[in-house]
Parts: C-alpha cells; structure tokens; sequence
C-alpha cells in the first residue's frame, strides 16, 4: 500500500504517498461550536454533555483545523474546500503548527473522565492520544532535525507523488474548469516547495545530517528520467489531453497553452534546479553508509522508528533475532513444496529454477494484467466465506505507469474516495518483465488489493461512525500487518491449491521475514547494500531486480518494513487465542468484522480490544 509511515515527509504527506488517506477526526452531536471555534482546545473548554460527546467534538474540531494545514488529505477523502492548495510543506512554520495542535490535543484530551466513555470512545481515546504523542515526538528538537533536512529519497517524495497525483490518473479530479484551475495553483505551490528541499537539503549539509550517496543517485535518475520526458508526454500535460466533453473550445486552447506554459517554465525548471543541485554539490557530502547507523544521530531516529512503525517497544536486536527465527521456519515450509513438486536438488538450486524457468516468466505486460484481472473474479467468488461486510468502494487493477515503474515496489495500493466515487487502485509493477516470476501474484493481489489493503482502508472508510481520525488514519503495523495477515486466508479460500502459488506465498511470507534479519542488519549492525542483497537472494527465489528495490526501499524508507510481520504475528496470535478460547462459537467471519471495525489500531489496543471480545462471546 502507499500505506502508511516514516520519514522524509511531513506528517499527513507520508500517510498520502504511503496509503491514499489522512490522520484526524469527525463531527459528533454537539460538535458544530468545536468546529467554529477552530483549536481542539478551544473546543473542550466549550462543550458540554456527555464525556463522549466532549471527545467527539475534541475529534472533530482537529479534523476540522487538519484539514486546513494539510489540504491534500481533504482532497484524498473528496472533500474539494482546499483543492486549490497543497500545502505548507517543509517549512518551519507548519512543523510549528502541527506541534501546537497535537499538544493542544493532548491537553483537550485530559479533560475528559475516560472512565465515562463507551467501550468504541474509549478506544478512540486511546488511540486519539497515542497519535498527538507521537506526533510531539517526531517534531521534537530530538528527532525533528534527523528528518525535515532530509525531505526526498527515491522511495517517498513529493517529486514521485506529484506527477501521478497531478495527472488525471490520481486523486485530484479534473471534471470541471475549476478542477484544472485548482491543479494550476497547486503547480505554482508545487515549484516553491521542490525549491524549498533545496533549502533544507543545504541545512542538512550544515548539520551534518545528510542523505546517502545510493538514495540521492537514484533521485537524480528519477529527476532526468522526468525531464527527458517531452512536455506532450509528460503525465503533467495529460490532463490537457481529456478535457471534459462540455469544456468550451475557448477553455481547451488556454488550457492548453497555460498547462504548456507552466510545465516548460515552472514545473521542469524545478526540477532541473533541484537535479543540478543533488548532482554538482549535494552529493559529494552524502554519506557513503548506508544504514542510519552512519548518519549523525541514526541510533537515536532508527529506535525512534521502530516504536513508531511497530506500535511496540522493541529493540533492534529483538527484531532481527526475531527474523532469524522466522526464516528458518518459512525455510522448512519451502523445501516441503520442493519435495512436493519432486525436484531433485538444494533448495537454493530451487530457487534459482524458480528464477529462471520460462514457466515462471510473464509472458507481457497485457497477459500479466489479465492474470491479475482473472484472479480478482476467483477471488470475488470465494470472499464471503471470511467476511460479512464486503466494501462498497469497487477496486480496479492497473500496472504501475512506465515513468515510475523502475523504483516502485513489486505492488501497492492507492486508496478510493469513501463514497465510491473513486476506486481503490491495486498496482503492480510490470517494469523488466524477464526477472519477474508468476508464483507470487496470488499473494500479492490478496496483500495489497483483496481482502488486504482495500478491504482494511475502504472499511475503515465507509464507517462514518467512527471518528475521521480512525477511518482515514492508522498505523503502519496494522495496515501492513492486516495485509500480511490477509495473505494466508488464501489456505482456508482454496486459493493455493497449486502449489508453485503456495510456495508463492511462502516467498513473500520469506520475504518480510526477512525484512526484519535485512532492515535491522542495514540500519544496526552495519551491513552493506549488497550484503543485505544477497542474504535476501540466498534465501527466497527473488529475482535480483526485486532484491534490490526492496533493500534500496530499506535505506530509504528504515524501520517500515519491520511493521509487517510484526503486526500480521500479533493478528495470528489473536485469531489463536479466539479459536482456543470459543471453539465452535470461532467464526472467521465475526473475527475479521472486529478487528476492521474501529479502523487501524495500535498494537496494544487491538490485543484489548479482542480480548474483551472474546470473553464477550463466551459470556
């Protein structure tokens, strides 16, 4: 999922790029004066009622007030009052702004008997108050300074974001003249802040903490492989090349000249003085190591992030002995499918058949789409033996654009409107066919388009009973750790009857278990690049290509990928518990329905939450 999480960007911008939606709150009955009155604080001392009342207007008065500071997240959810902004990124005055209000939240906060509260307000407390906290702490004088003079890596940037966003094809709508209007202001806004990472990326040299070598390269390419785009093939222009059918000649030509203009003249300048300064100055002070145990500070952010991402106190040590325990498991389950399909040889000579068989290869980009688009019917067929409530926001299927294809994941998903009006996007990478493999698509589209990401985000979405915090925010854990979890309920959906789509599964299950010996080995322990390549090759049939995108989205990105598998075990162990505890009372059905029903929770709190659910059924 451009799912949700850790640095580079402010805030609300990660969880956009990471995951298509935002982080606050909705009105409740008695709301309408918390909203006028504009601070969450202001909001408390105002209300009156119940203490659920007061804390849903804390809520919504902050929605209201976050909307304002970061408009691309009303955007996201559909609301067009800000679409002519994107926001005062990168700068010290939002850093201020977004400070202030946690803080003022937190204090609202305090002001409620939480002993009052219904059992779903008070786990809205909970997690309402676990946000400001870590929002304060990431803008603290401790790790604000580790991460705003680092503002774009290859993985997560506004420079990646934005061409999509902007294109037609993303979120913003270009139905009406407005709509090309609002994207024309947000260019301008757009210029300014790629000059403003300018700036911050020369305070990060001052400071000494900067970016690495390997993460800047790779934007440089980013930037020239834009910028050698023609401006009629830029998805900048493409907007220009679909005009509604009721926009009047008159409109279309200034449009057009307006768009070409702003590209040619603003949009590509830009980049051009952002790329020139990466590459003639920048990178001669980025740091050769490439984990954040070689940055200024790196030991203090990487603990930092490893609370933030997993929800939970863990070390780095924890983790990686963690990982090493669940490749040895995931190892055995691979050499049993070895036995299974009768192949005479190691398991790493398996991996390597696996890599290289033509069977195993996309035979085109189209023939791969439609693989895609067949599994999603099977899928349909067979979901309502594990879930209750379907969502009603429809999901579409695409492979990656070819200008971003090359430094994208193998899959991920962009999130839909909460009234259907834009689908959920499943993507998967079609760039360098020949060093793909088929055997993991099934697992792939059960991560990241259904019953994974889509069914965990437009859920969440759809329930405008919930708080807009809980249905547009969440956590990196259990985003991911649903997904994950998602992907085994292909055994009881007799989705891995093959067993080269079983061994697929046993691959990605590999791969972020992996992820906890790779990310904690690069940032920790001071592996290399190509040391953490290798381990991940040596381990699972990944093609080469892939290795070195996802240990390239490690540096980039450190600590989000230990989310994962931490959170899909604690939703296993859950489900365990559930099982053992109410035997035939267990439905799968009800399991699911709790954990999705009050959106992503941290850790602790969903452990709560199920338990208490538990103890309820068995009365």
């Amino acid at each position: 999922m451009q799912k949700l999480s850790t640095l580079a960007l402010p805030p609300a911008l990660m969880a956009l790029v990471l995951a298509g939606c935002s982080n606050n709150g909705t009105a409740g009955p008695v709301a309408v004066a918390a909203l006028a009155a504009g601070s969450a604080q202001d909001a408390s001392e105002a209300q009156t009622g119940t203490e659920g009342e007061k804390l849903r207007a804390i809520f919504a008065a902050d929605d209201e007030a976050s909307l304002k500071r970061n408009p691309l997240s009303a955007l996201f959810r559909g609301d067009m009052r800000y679409a002519d902004q994107l926001g005062d990124f990168f700068t010290d005055a939002y850093n201020d702004a977004e400070r202030k209000a946690a803080m003022n939240n937190l204090a609202a906060l305090a002001s409620i008997d939480k002993s009052k509260l219904n059992a779903v307000d008070a786990i809205a407390y909970d997690v309402f108050q676990r946000n400001q906290e870590v929002t304060v702490k990431g803008l603290s004088e401790e790790i604000l300074p580790l991460l705003d003079v680092r503002p774009i890596n290859h993985f997560f940037g506004l420079h990646t974001f934005y061409p999509t966003f902007a294109s037609g094809k993303g979120a913003a709508p270009f139905k009406t003249l407005t709509d090309y209007e609002n994207n024309l202001k947000r260019h301008n806004q757009f210029i300014t802040i790629m000059d403003s990472a300018i700036g911050l990326f020369k305070k990060g040299q001052a400071s000494g903490v900067v970016e690495t070598k390997l993460t800047i390269r790779n934007v440089i390419e980013q930037l020239d492989t834009q910028l050698a785009q023609p401006i009629e093939e830029s998805p900048y222009f493409a907007p220009v090349q679909n005009f509604p059918e009721d926009m009047s000649e008159a409109d279309r030509a200034r449009l057009t000249a307006e768009y070409r203009t702003i590209i040619a003249d603003g949009i590509y300048p830009a980049y051009t003085r952002l790329r020139d300064y990466l590459r003639d100055d920048y990178l001669d002070d980025a740091r050769e190591g490439v984990g954040l145990s070689y940055m200024k500070g790196g030991d203090t952010l990487y603990q930092y992030l490893i609370e933030q991402t997993t929800t939970l106190p863990l070390t780095a040590d924890e983790i990686h002995n963690l990982g090493l325990s669940e490749v040895k498991r995931v190892l055995g389950d691979m050499d049993a499918i070895k036995k299974e399909v009768g192949f005479k040889g190691t398991l790493k000579e398996f991996f390597d058949f696996i890599r290289t068989d033509p069977q195993f290869k996309p035979e085109s980009r189209e023939g791969l789409t439609q693989d895609y688009y067949d599994l999603g019917e099977k899928v349909d067929k067979v979901i309502s033996t594990q879930f209750k409530v379907l969502p009603k926001t429809p999901l579409e299927i695409r492979p990656y654009e070819p200008f971003r294809e090359k430094f994208q994941a193998g899959g991920s998903y962009q999130s839909g409107t909460p009234d259907g009006s834009r689908p959920g996007i499943f993507y998967f990478n079609a760039y360098d066919l020949p060093s793909r493999t088929t055997p993991g698509i099934t697992t792939l589209y059960l991560h990241e388009g259904a019953p994974g990401h889509h069914f965990q985000i437009s859920l969440a979405q759809e329930n405008a009973a919930l708080p807009n915090f809980m249905r547009f925010g969440g956590n990196t854990a259990y985003v991911e750790g649903w997904a994950l979890y998602s992907e085994k309920l292909g055994f009881p959906m007799g989705l891995f009857d093959d067993p080269y789509q079983r061994l697929g599964h046993f691959d990605d299950e590999m791969l972020r278990a992996m992820r906890l010996v790779v990310d904690t080995g690069l940032h920790s322990k001071g592996w290399t690049r190509e040391q953490a390549i290798q381990y991940m090759l040596d381990n699972s049939s990944m093609g080469e290509t892939d290795a070195t995108a996802e240990v390239e989205r490690y540096i980039a990105i450190p600590s989000q990928a230990l989310a994962y598998k931490i959170g899909a075990l604690t939703i296993q162990r859950l489900k365990a518990e559930a099982q053992a505890e109410l035997g035939d009372k267990f439905d799968p059905r009800d399991f699911h329905d709790q954990i999705l029903n009050t959106g992503a929770l941290p850790m602790s709190v969903l452990e709560k939450k199920i338990r208490n659910w538990i103890a309820d059924v068995k009365g």
